[in-house]
C-alpha cells in the first residue's frame, strides 16, 4: 500500500465543510456551550455526510478531507484538524493506510470517551488489504450506519430509536444504486474496462465488469511508483486494439502516465469516466455512488464520457 504522505492540501492547511446538523466552527462552539449535539468528525466527506444522515439533528459533524479537487493522498494534518478531531466525541475513519493521520492525533488527544470506528477494523479487513476505497464497496455504508447507531445511542441513549429510524432511512436510500448495479450486471456482465487506479474497482466487480488493467499498474500508480514498461504497453494496447468498452481514472490525481492514457482513449475512441476518492460538492453518499454507476452505464451504451461529476 502507499504510504500516503502528509504534504500541505491548502497552503498548509486544511478547510474544514461542515456536514449536516453544523460545521467545524459549529462543532466546537456547540462544545463549549454544553450543546446536546455530538461533535462528530469524518476524516473522510463520505464518512461525515453518513454521520450526518444517522445523527441528524443530533450530531454536528465536519469532514477533514472533503475538497474533490485535490489529492487526498498527500495530506498536512494542521493544528486546526488535531484541534477538530480533538473536540469530538466520535469519529469515523477509513483505515487501511488512507488517514493514518488520524491514529496520531487520537493518540495524541487520549479521551476515553471518544467513539472511534474504523472502518477497516469494522469490516474486518487485514493491513494488507490491497485495495483501501472501502466506500465503494455497497456493503461498506450499511456496516458503518449499524455502528453508527451503537455508538451514537452509548453517547446519546434517550435518542436511540431516533438513530435507528434514521440508519433505516439510509439502508432504504441505498437501493437505487443497488437496484443500478444489479441491472448493469444483468445486462453487461463481462463488461471489458480498464482504470488508472483500484478506486472503484469494488464498484466495477460488484457490477459485473472485467478489468483488464493489471493490478500491479494499478497498484503502482495508486502507490506512486513508476510501472514497469510492460504494464504501461499492455494498457495502452487495451485501447489500440479495442479491448475495452470504458476507461476509469481517478479524476482526483493525474500526472504524465495518466494523462497520456487519457490521450489515448481519445485517440481510440474508448470513453472516459472520471471516479472520485472525495465525494464531490452537492452530493450525498447515495447520489454520489449512484451518478457513478450511471456515468459507467452511459459510457457502455452511448459511448458518453463523464470526466467531472
Amino acid at each position: 500500500m502507499r504510504t500516503f504522505a502528509l504534504a500541505a492540501l491548502i497552503s498548509g492547511s486544511v478547510v474544514l465543510t461542515g456536514c449536516g446538523a453544523g460545521g467545524a466552527g459549529g462543532a466546537q462552539a456547540g462544545a463549549r456551550a454544553g450543546s446536546p449535539r455530538i461533535v462528530a468528525v469524518g476524516a473522510e466527506n463520505e464518512y461525515a455526510n453518513v454521520i450526518s444522515q444517522v445523527g441528524g439533528k443530533y450530531v454536528s459533524v465536519s469532514a477533514i478531507m472533503n475538497n474533490p479537487n485535490t489529492d487526498p493522498h498527500t495530506f498536512e494534518a494542521s493544528p486546526s484538524v488535531a484541534e477538530e478531531v480533538s473536540a469530538a466525541k466520535l469519529v469515523v475513519q477509513n483505515g487501511v493506510g488512507y488517514d493514518t493521520f488520524m491514529n496520531k492525533i487520537e493518540s495524541a488527544s487520549s479521551d476515553s470517551s471518544r467513539m472511534v470506528i474504523d472502518v477497516q477494523t469494522l469490516l474486518g479487513l487485514p493491513d494488507s488489504t490491497p485495495n483501501p476505497h472501502l466506500w465503494y464497496d455497497r456493503t461498506t455504508m450499511p456496516a458503518v450506519a449499524t455502528a453508527l447507531v451503537k455508538d451514537l445511542s452509548a453517547l446519546a441513549p434517550s435518542h436511540r430509536a431516533y438513530f435507528a429510524a434514521n440508519a433505516r432511512k439510509f439502508d432504504a436510500s441505498l437501493k437505487p444504486w443497488l437496484n443500478a448495479i444489479a441491472a448493469f450486471k444483468r445486462q453487461h456482465a463481462g463488461t471489458p474496462v480498464a482504470t488508472t487506479e483500484p478506486v472503484g474497482n469494488y464498484m466495477l466487480h460488484a457490477a459485473g465488469t472485467h478489468n483488464l488493467t493489471p493490478f500491479n499498474l494499478q497498484a503502482d500508480i495508486m502507490n506512486g511508483v513508476d510501472p514497469a514498461p510492460q504494464d504501461i504497453g499492455l494498457q495502452n494496447s487495451l485501447f489500440k486494439d479495442h479491448k475495452v468498452k470504458v476507461f476509469l481514472y481517478n479524476q482526483q490525481v493525474t500526472d504524465t502516465l495518466t494523462q497520456s492514457f487519457l490521450q489515448q482513449a481519445a485517440k481510440y475512441h474508448v470513453p472516459v469516466v472520471g471516479v472520485y476518492e472525495t465525494m464531490p460538492l452537492g452530493y450525498s453518499y447515495q447520489s454520489w455512488m449512484l451518478a457513478e454507476l450511471n456515468a459507467l452505464k452511459r459510457a457502455v451504451t452511448t459511448g458518453q464520457s463523464t470526466t467531472k461529476l
